[in-house]
């Protein structure tokens, strides 16, 4: 078992990028974690934690490399038994309403599977943070110990 599987749902390769970043960092500190960018029902289920990074495209959506994972997720209904988790969601506020909207789809996800988020979602706006990756990793050390027990 992975201590944390971080699921990076890019698009334009920012939500990819912060999810290599964070893994580095947390690797270098002696924590076991895995980048998985096309994962499969068990890589979510196998993990000791999970982190997801993600982006949201077109009208709200979960980016292409997280579709399926998210549709079979929620077909399957593989409960997470209280489960550590914790997203990232980068977005763009002039997009309104869909502002971040697959890591809502996420985090609601995997609270109705029954996994134990240990933070409140958090929310990058492209157009405040050039760099999504810096608010990503202080975000994760913040939590890390919660995250991963």
């Amino acid at each position: 078992m992975t201590a944390l599987t971080i699921l990076a749902g890019s698009v334009y390769g920012n939500a990819q990028h912060a999810a290599e970043t964070v893994a580095e960092s947390l690797s270098a500190q002696g924590i076991e974690c895995q980048v998985c960018s096309d994962p499969q029902v068990s890589d979510v289920t196998d993990a000791g934690a999970l982190l997801v990074i993600t982006s949201t495209t077109g009208q709200g959506d979960v980016p292409p490399n997280l579709e399926f994972v998210f549709s079979d997720l929620k077909d399957q209904f593989p409960l997470l038994d209280r489960k550590p988790f914790a997203v990232c969601a980068l977005g763009d506020s002039s997009y309104g309403d869909t502002y971040c909207a697959a890591g809502r789809q996420w985090f609601e996800l995997l609270s109705e599977l029954q996994g134990k988020a240990v933070a409140e979602m958090l929310e990058v706006d492209a157009i405040e943070c050039f760099e999504p990756e810096k608010p990503v990793l202080a975000f994760v050390e913040s939590i890390k110990d919660e995250l991963v027990v």
